[in-house]
């Protein structure tokens, strides 16, 4: 059969338009993730109050997914603060020591050690979809003071890691288990409960931390917390903003989707100021 010159013509120009497309949109997509980490977020979102707040301006991803060791995705960090974004770069540097993100925190290993331990006391107990303050939705919690050698390392590394060698901690290691749909609504520790530190390993599942300005709503700051992480909520990000972990269907960090699964937080707070090691506590909400 003689080939139709008019059609492969046709054909190459098409084959051309197609690549000369391609390359545009390559360029565009290699601009918009070039963006600066002040672009996130920088124009205040309104209306935030301490009921269903609306989800933040999207912001450009500051990384890439990749498979970690242990086999899950993880963003590889570029750099910026590609675990923080806000309203603006004034928040982000305000709360630059106040609220920080440690990614990869814990090793897989470490993480597997932790989450075995936790395991046959949690599954003892039900998820509860009410709280004594009305802050959290499909959990159970525990206080936890002893501990296997190996966990006990793995505590003492991060609180070295979080807390000052002046603060003492609360007795108890408080564990927080979020089921899939469960969330924490924005809230306020009272200084009943805890002192000016508060910190926390992520087991299992990302989630994305919000906090809000109390008294300005329009100020915001998230964190992204991957399986593994630590993040630390210090003085200010302790009492002038609230904090949540988003539910399933508002979990988003910038544009990036962040599903939620079954999530658990191993939780060091200080003690609270006035307070002897051994008093009495009632479990606080928790991140």
């Amino acid at each position: 059969m003689v080939p139709n010159r008019a059609a492969e013509e046709a054909g190459s120009a098409r084959s051309q338009q197609l690549a000369r497309a391609t390359a545009a949109l390559s360029e565009r997509r290699d601009a918009e993730g070039s963006q600066s980490p002040e672009g996130l977020g920088a124009a205040a979102a309104n209306g935030h109050g301490a009921g269903a707040l609306p989800r933040p301006p999207p912001a450009p991803l500051r990384g890439s997914l990749a498979m970690a060791g242990s086999g899950r995705l993880a963003l590889r960090a570029l750099p910026g603060p590609g675990w923080l974004r806000g309203s603006g770069p004034a928040v982000l540097s305000r709360l630059r020591d106040a609220a920080v993100v440690r990614p990869g925190f814990l090793s897989a290993a470490e993480e597997e050690t932790l989450s075995r331990e936790l395991e046959p006391e949690l599954r003892r107990r039900r998820y509860e979809y009410d709280h004594w303050d009305a802050a959290i939705h499909g959990f159970r919690e525990t206080e936890k003071s002893r501990w296997s050698e190996a966990s006990r390392a793995i505590l003492q590394r991060m609180q070295a890691a979080a807390f000052g060698p002046g603060q003492t901690l609360l007795s108890s290691v408080h564990v927080l288990d979020l089921e899939p749909r469960g969330y924490i609504k924005p809230h306020v520790d009272s200084i009943k409960f805890c002192g000016a530190t508060i910190a926390g390993l992520s087991l299992l599942s990302p989630s994305v931390m919000r906090l809000v300005h109390t008294q300005k709503p329009g100020e915001w700051l998230e964190l992204l917390l991957e399986p593994g992480s630590l993040y630390i909520l210090r003085d200010s990000a302790r009492y002038d903003f609230s904090h949540e972990i988003l539910r399933d269907e508002e979990s988003f960090f910038g544009e990036r989707r962040v599903p939620r699964g079954r999530r658990i937080s191993v939780i060091c707070r200080s003690l609270p100021e006035g307070m002897g090691p051994g008093e009495p506590q009632q479990l606080p909400p928790a991140g």
